[in-house]
């Protein structure tokens, strides 16, 4: 039985701090069924908003705590957007990713290689307490 590796995004975070993060303003906290709190959002058009920090040219998402390349958590990931979500890490599903080889390469980091399956995008980040 292979070895998981341990998983390459709670040393990274380097996505969360190179790309604006935007999405449908129903998935905030100020819609009915909403999670991602509003407060940590603003408004980018009629029915559109931005994590606060992502809207910038050097992003940053203020729901990322610790130093990108380092050791890194979502202080919001249960909480997080479609967006977020949706994003994978390069070969996490077995496909390369070359937005998240770009925001790497942002920070210095190295492309990831293609490897044995980590722990699951579920387990991703870990939220702050």
């Amino acid at each position: 039985m292979a070895l998981l590796e341990p998983n390459p995004c709670m040393t990274c975070g380097a996505c969360c701090a190179s790309f604006r993060v935007s999405f449908y303003w129903g998935e905030t906290d100020a819609a009915p069924g909403g999670l991602v709190p509003a407060h940590l959002t603003e408004a980018i058009a009629p029915h559109h908003v931005a994590m606060l920090g992502t809207n910038q040219a050097k992003p940053h998402c203020i729901a990322l705590q610790g130093e990108v390349g380092q050791c890194v958590s979502c202080n919001i990931y249960s909480l997080r957007s479609s967006t977020c979500h949706e994003f994978t890490a390069s070969w996490e599903d077995g496909k390369h990713n070359p937005t998240c080889d770009r925001a790497r390469a942002n920070y210095g980091l190295l492309p990831l290689d293609e490897r044995v399956p980590s722990i699951g995008a579920a387990d991703k980040f870990v939220a702050s307490a």
